[in-house]
């Protein structure tokens, strides 16, 4: 009795609208309703069937450097159902552009054996939106569809600010732009050896006149490679100083004076083997000066009344090396030692006491005023002979600055004279000039 009034309150309800249709599922079942027909194609809808790419091997180690590139292999298996053209992409968190640069590494790409063709970083594109919003996409050949596909790409880096473990997605999509394939990528972008234009070159002359040249090999281990003669006769001359760093490419520039008094301009040549070009007469006078060294605004040097005068770089296009001196100030003959590590002017006082003169930023005047006032790095420096900035001697890095004490060993300072020293080197003292 209880039961037939309950579907009586319920079929009464139902005919007043008060009750939604689905509480009459207990009452009776609906009739079956067909599925909708998929379409062709893997973009049917949600329940659409969706293949795997697998990256073969694992997560790929790139070395960052001359050491790259190298490859990684992915296999992708799509369902039966997906024909025409599909598109492949690389979904990664790179590190986003910087002045002049876009941190993207290269990369080429190979499908199913075919040659290798440039792949191409973009934010997004039409075929490969970023859906992740946290990186860029590599776009990989596009291709017809099959039940399995090979994709290999060629991958390489020279910039360390790729360095770190980048994981994302391979996705693949239809000619719909539906996702019909997708699989995890890691990428592990470790240290390698920095290129040859990243690594610096140290030129030291024995006393015979000759010049050797101490190629950096970018490992805090073995700073150096052994070195190779460069060639004699640089004797003749009483002061040596590079104009910029020279690198393991060939590339770098330095100035000569002789004991006339002559300056001498030899221009890097690209050519590792025979590092500069002929060299090209500056000028005469320049024995006028007690100390030549360079700047970030061009050549500086001391004259004997301790005033420091700035030669500054004449520009691209000039056919002069240095535009018309200008007078910085006086007071430098309260140093005996007068030299530049990183874009710093360094310099030593009688005590033995080092002070840094950090450069101004170009702007009107910045020829006549080119440093801040001088700061403090700290005492004990009597100890060397010579202090000289360089390249980046040991990888991965900025300028660096070395140092050689009376006793013949060689001192990295990193990046700055502040920095704890380590020894390179030792019997560096066969030398009588080290630039």
């Amino acid at each position: 009795m209880a039961r037939t009034r309950t579907a009586l309150i319920v079929a009464t309800a139902l005919a007043s609208g008060i009750v939604p249709a689905t509480a009459t599922a207990a009452v009776a079942a609906p009739s079956p309703v067909p599925a909708p027909i998929a379409a062709a194609g893997a973009g049917a809808g949600a329940a659409a069937e969706t293949g795997t790419a697998v990256q073969e091997g694992g997560p790929l180690v790139v070395p960052v450097g001359e050491d790259a590139p190298v490859t990684t292999r992915f296999t992708v298996t799509l369902p039966a159902s997906v024909t025409g053209r599909v598109t492949a992409g690389l979904l990664l968190p790179m590190p986003g552009p910087s002045a002049g640069n876009d941190n993207l590494p290269l990369a080429d790409c190979s499908v199913n054996g075919g040659p290798y063709e440039r792949c191409g970083w973009q934010y997004e594109s039409a075929e490969q939106p970023d859906s992740h919003n946290d990186g860029y996409t590599l776009s990989l050949t596009p291709t017809r569809a099959a039940r399995t596909l090979t994709y290999d790409v060629r991958i390489g880096s020279d910039n360390h600010a790729v360095l770190g473990r980048r994981a994302g997605v391979l996705e693949m999509k239809d000619e719909g732009g539906n996702v019909v394939a997708t699989g995890p990528v890691v990428l592990h972008f470790v240290r390698g050896t920095p290129t040859a234009w990243q690594r610096t070159t140290v030129h030291a002359r024995d006393k015979k006149g000759v010049l050797w040249q101490y190629e950096g090999t970018g490992r805090a281990d073995r700073p150096f490679k052994k070195p190779t003669r460069v060639g004699g006769g640089w004797g003749a001359y009483t002061a040596l100083t590079k104009l910029d760093s020279t690198t393991a490419n060939g590339w770098g520039n330095l100035v000569a004076r002789d004991k006339a008094g002559v300056l001498w301009y030899y221009e890097g040549s690209g050519n590792p083997a025979a590092p500069f070009k002929p060299r090209v007469r500056v000028g005469g006078g320049w024995n006028a000066y007690t100390a030549i060294s360079a700047g970030k605004h061009g050549l500086i040097a001391r004259d004997r009344d301790g005033v420091l005068w700035n030669h500054p770089d004449a520009g691209y296009g000039s056919t002069k090396l240095f535009k018309p001196r200008v007078r910085v100030g006086g007071g430098w003959n309260a140093y005996n030692l007068i030299s530049t590590i990183g874009d710093r002017v360094v310099a030593r006082d009688k005590k033995g006491v080092l002070w840094s003169y950090e450069p101004r930023k170009h702007a009107p005047g910045v020829e006549r005023a080119p440093y801040k006032p001088r700061v403090r790095v700290g005492g004990g420096w009597k100890a060397y002979d010579v202090v000289r900035g360089t390249g980046d001697v040991d990888g991965w890095s900025r300028s660096d600055g070395i140092a050689r004490d009376r006793g013949g060993r060689l001192w990295l300072y990193k990046d700055s004279p502040n920095a704890a020293r380590v020894q390179i080197g030792w019997g560096w003292n066969i030398y009588n000039a080290i630039v």
